[in-house]
């Protein structure tokens, strides 16, 4: 039997050194006009040796009022592009970051994309491979770091004592109510909150749903680091367009932006860290939720019901159950998962009337 076993790892490690040869030398897809745009608008900033991109727009004059916007899985700052000139017209400063990981951040790489490689390459060209040579100390994400990533951009804008409006989406859902579980214990350098709008996240680890590649990403340690390689655009555009309504769908445009701002810098390798996320929410349910439920903040929850990760009406039945201080804006019948992206006039008016309800 053992023999059976060596043999058939051999067969593994033959099969992935080709497949990673291949995958090293596509080049990531370049960047459009729209993207480098975006790129060029924003900066980066230290974290923690690593370096995060960020936007900072100032706009409406006579206002104070500064909004702080955290993107979702598996995409960027960029999610905010439809909604980001209105926003200027409003609050003083419009904020956006790309959590580590993610977007034009840094994107350190994962224990498995380490030990995968490690396991399928020669350790000299290891050792003489300037692309790889990050691999030496293997990254674990987590929600509490990417807090710590939003803390830190706060501290170095200069904002600490102010109070922000906060709104978020997927994953940044998830950040943002560690953010305000640390605000209400008055944790030592939290944000100070004025408001929080949260939208289409897997608030409720019961009531979500995550896309069976997603749930092979991050349960599975021996097939993640190869699904990471063979996924492309073709794959990833299929993924998303499930989440999108059927008459909302991304244009091919808007499609290959979200694929090359997940491809840049091999962001494509670290998902399946990244989406452990999933069983931290399970983990840490009772901090999440216990803040969600217990804070004082005004809240609001603008929802596409067309989502198939947090389908309605499961989900909203559970969040009013549960959050009763919240107010809610149900979008139309047909808006999915994105519904910044999907329907950006409903967005903002929901958001609007919300802002200018406190």
């Amino acid at each position: 039997m053992k023999p059976i076993m060596r043999e058939w790892w051999i067969h593994v490690g033959l099969i992935c050194i080709p497949l990673l040869a291949v995958y090293l030398h596509i080049p990531p897809p370049q960047l459009s006009a729209a993207l480098q745009k975006w790129h060029s608008a924003g900066e980066d900033f230290p974290f923690r040796g690593r370096r995060i991109f960020y936007r900072d727009s100032y706009g409406a004059l006579g206002s104070s009022d500064v909004v702080i916007l955290l993107h979702g899985f598996p995409t960027s700052s960029y999610d905010w592009n439809k909604i980001w000139e209105p926003l200027t017209q409003r609050f003083h400063r419009v904020i956006a970051l790309d959590f580590l990981g993610f977007g034009f951040s840094d994107k350190p790489v994962s224990e498995n994309s380490f030990f995968f490689i490690f396991s399928c390459v020669d350790k000299h060209f290891l050792r003489h491979s300037r692309t790889l040579a990050s691999l030496q100390r293997p990254h674990k994400y987590s929600v509490f770091e990417q807090a710590n990533v939003v803390e830190a951009l706060v501290a170095h804008l200069g904002l600490s004592h102010q109070r922000l409006n906060v709104v978020s989406h997927d994953y940044g859902d998830t950040v943002a109510l560690e953010l305000l579980h640390r605000s209400d214990h008055n944790v030592t350098g939290h944000l100070i909150f004025n408001s929080l709008c949260l939208s289409n996240g897997g608030l409720f680890p019961e009531a979500h749903y995550p896309r069976l590649l997603q749930t092979l990403l991050k349960d599975s340690s021996y097939l993640a680091p190869l699904l990471t390689r063979l996924t492309n655009n073709v794959i990833f555009q299929k993924g998303i367009g499930e989440v999108f309504g059927p008459y909302t769908q991304p244009t091919d445009a808007e499609f290959w932006d979200m694929w090359t701002g997940l491809r840049y810098n091999d962001g494509n390798l670290v998902m399946d860290s990244i989406l452990q996320y999933i069983n931290q929410r399970f983990k840490h349910r009772e901090r999440w939720v216990g803040a969600l439920t217990s804070t004082s903040v005004p809240l609001h929850l603008i929802y596409g019901p067309l989502d198939p990760v947090n389908p309605h009406p499961q989900f909203i039945r559970l969040y009013q159950q549960l959050v009763q201080r919240s107010t809610v804006t149900v979008l139309d019948e047909h808006i999915g998962h994105y519904p910044q992206l999907e329907d950006p006039t409903g967005f903002l008016n929901a958001y609007f009337n919300f802002i200018h309800s406190f």
